[in-house]
């Protein structure tokens, strides 16, 4: 029998205007190892580690089981070591990751013979939306769309001196809960205003403009109505264009709220921030971009 590691990124998906469609992968990471052993067991360290070592309603594995049992193998029991750097309930792609891994590891000790793309296209299927996942499994800023076999995605370089920083509340919020709140329908103004900024988002990226960015996170379809259950989100949006602070967004469905500078500004969007959430109970992450990620898990033989 051989081990298993995989690395797996956070990311931050929809970065305002591209609701459902783009995502970026974050230097902060899912670390799983894994062995067979006789009975479960999962030792967590890092952030979360006691929702991560949890055997009981724990994603990670309930993926990796039901993989096998939908492919017609019995899961094998196995001893599983977790480091986490992903904050979980906080948009930052911490269900994605664990979905992957989950199906990668099912892949592995079940020899399913899935391919890079297989892997992705089913978290995407069980995420629901292909941004997150297309993000974390490839690294970058990616734009996707569609599901199953008309699932479409592409990866972008962004550039490097541009840096994030994560501004994370004390608690976090269920996406459920985030996506409820949604309209179902939206007016004209709001679609177009919207196509628009996403252009401006993903033109900003290939191009390294960040004088667009701007316009290109401002939103109009899920901000407006997400800041009604997210106190950060109102705070932070009217610093977008000042003192280093090139985008402000929602990381996700929130609550933590993403913002993008660079490694030349990055001092003084840090305090502009500090200043405006300093009478709230916050942490304030400073985060590098990852440009690329080896999509297949990195397999040790014993």
């Amino acid at each position: 029998m051989n081990d298993f590691h995989i690395s797996l990124p956070a990311t931050t998906a929809n970065l305002g205007s591209g609701f459902d469609a783009v995502a970026l992968a974050l230097e902060l990471f899912l670390d799983v190892h894994a062995i067979p052993a006789d009975a479960y067991s999962i030792d967590a360290v890092g952030r979360n580690a006691a929702t991560c070592s949890k055997l009981h309603r724990n994603l990670m594995l309930s993926v990796y089981e039901e993989t096998l049992r939908s492919a017609g193998k019995h899961p094998k029991a196995l001893a599983i070591k977790v480091d986490n750097g992903i904050p979980v309930g906080m948009g930052c792609g911490s269900s994605a990751a664990a979905r992957l891994a989950g199906i990668a590891m099912a892949n592995h000790f079940g020899h399913l013979n899935m391919t890079a793309d297989q892997i992705m296209r089913e978290a995407c299927r069980l995420e629901g939306h292909p941004d997150n996942v297309t993000a974390c499994w490839l690294g970058g800023f990616t734009v996707a769309a569609g599901s199953g076999n008309e699932l479409r995605w592409n990866r972008i370089t962004p550039p490097k001196s541009w840096t994030a920083i994560l501004i994370l509340p004390d608690e976090p919020l269920a996406t459920t809960v985030a996506r409820a709140i949604l309209p179902n329908m939206y007016s004209r103004s709001d679609a177009v205003t919207n196509v628009q900024n996403v252009a401006l988002l993903t033109s900003a990226f290939c191009t390294g403009s960040p004088e667009l960015l701007r316009q290109g996170m401002y939103d109009r379809l899920h901000h407006p109505y997400r800041g009604q259950v997210s106190t950060l989100l109102p705070l932070l949006l009217p610093l977008a264009g000042q003192q280093g602070v090139f985008g402000v967004a929602l990381s996700g469905a929130g609550p933590a709220v993403f913002v993008l500078s660079d490694t030349f500004h990055l001092d003084g969007a840090i305090n502009v921030i500090q200043k405006t959430v300093e009478a709230l109970n916050v942490e304030i992450l400073q985060v590098r971009l990852l440009s690329i990620k080896d999509p297949l898990p990195s397999i040790t033989e014993v």
